[in-house]
């Protein structure tokens, strides 16, 4: 039915709010952690070369995705640095990624002396635009790092092929997409390694935690020593660490924990994407409005739903946009981060250790780098996808935005 004058009158302006109640929530951790966690203890060991909960979570995490390695590590963070660091990046080597994602895509890349270059994005899926890619892939570049932003992975195939014809490698930051799939094929198990976090905010969580994986037993091996200072933990007698490691071990408690949200990962994918797919559907068509899209072949596993606006259109930027959503009960933020990581103070000055321009004295980051990316963020706006949501909370957040949307176009 045709909203009434005073319905279509916005929470901001004193008008009703969409959303009369809260969200639907639930416990994220139970009876099934805490049964892991008793087994964890009466090992009495948390080790995890005494224990047996980290080795069951490889073994688990590694056949879930069709690949022979699976080495678990403490954060997303450091799995991205082991496989950086087993994709033998070395100082003045590049690695091209993408400008939007977190701090913990670029950290390994620095701390190993690497050098980040950053492609541009498309538009609308928010992974990398292939030209550009092409185009920012040097004789230097070791890694290639994809970032399945929202849980959504890019064209793999496409990537892999621009990656093996310049010699570079591909690494997977999957951060993001615990249970996202490419053409039947789970992320992660794409590339040469893949990289998940196991952090509070992630589809799964154990705290903290990640995992590195990979078909290749080379890799696997230079990711699991790296992730445990060189040493190796399998020989008989321990030697002395052969390279500069990191200490990034996962210990028994956090697998404890994993392994019981692993059991509960295809449900809570489920719920997401029949969310996430809900929302595309529910906002295609509204005018100044551009739904989260994934690229051919792409299942996202909806970390969050990114959609843009375009500001000629509604006259307004994506700051009041998320405002005005928010008004009407519907939590909406602005873009994903401030902006893009190469306009960071870190880089954009040259202060990556204090005192130091060093590794990335050549090279000039700052405003413009990555157009399109940089448009991506000043015009986007994030809805939250949780798997306790309602499905009444799905359609109040699609009305909410098309209620904003259709007040500014009139």
């Amino acid at each position: 039915m045709p909203r009434t004058k005073l319905e279509s009158l916005l929470a901001v302006d004193g008008g009703p709010r969409v959303k009369k109640g809260p969200f639907g929530t639930g416990q994220r951790y139970g009876e099934a952690e805490l049964e892991q966690l008793r087994q964890a203890l009466a090992q009495q060991t948390l080790f995890y070369t005494g224990g047996k909960k980290v080795a069951n979570l490889c073994q688990r995490v590694a056949g879930r995705l069709g690949v022979r390695h699976a080495t678990a590590v403490s954060s997303g963070t450091a799995a991205v640095h082991s496989a950086l660091a087993a994709a033998g990046v070395r100082p003045g080597d590049h690695v091209v990624t993408s400008p939007i994602s977190d701090a913990g895509t670029v950290i390994g890349i620095l701390f190993q002396g690497a050098i980040p270059l950053f492609a541009d994005l498309d538009p609308h899926t928010y992974s990398f635009d292939l030209d550009s890619l092409a185009k920012t892939i040097t004789d230097r570049t070791r890694v290639v790092m994809p970032v399945h932003l929202g849980g959504t992975p890019g064209p793999m195939d496409d990537i892999l092929k621009i990656a093996r014809e310049r010699g570079c490698l591909v690494i997977e930051d999957c951060a993001q997409a615990w249970g996202a799939t490419y053409k039947g094929h789970p992320a992660g198990s794409l590339g040469d390694l893949g990289t998940f976090s196991l952090n509070e905010s992630k589809q799964i969580s154990c705290g903290d935690g990640g995992l590195v994986v990979s078909e290749s037993e080379e890799l696997a091996i230079g990711a699991r020593l790296f992730a445990d200072k060189f040493y190796d933990r399998e020989a008989e007698v321990l030697i002395s660490p052969s390279h500069l490691g990191a200490n990034y071990r996962m210990t028994e408690l956090q697998a404890a924990v994993s392994l019981a949200q692993l059991e509960k990962l295809d449900n809570i994918v489920e719920r997401r994407v029949a969310q996430g797919e809900r929302l595309t559907e529910g906002l295609s068509g509204v005018a100044g409005v551009y739904p989260m899209l994934a690229p051919e072949g792409s299942q996202s596993s909806y970390w969050f739903y990114l959609l843009r606006i375009d500001p000629t259109v509604l006259g307004i930027d994506n700051q009041r946009f998320a405002e005005t959503v928010s008004a009407e009960g519907v939590p909406c933020l602005p873009g994903y981060i401030k902006e893009c990581i190469y306009q960071w103070d870190m880089l954009a000055k040259k202060q990556i250790f204090p005192g130091s321009a060093w590794p990335i004295a050549e090279v000039d980051y700052g405003a413009g780098l990555c157009p399109m990316a940089e448009s991506i963020l000043a015009t986007s706006a994030r809805l939250l996808v949780n798997e306790f949501h309602t499905d009444q909370d799905v359609e109040d957040q699609i009305t909410a935005v098309r209620k904003v949307a259709t007040h500014y176009t009139g």
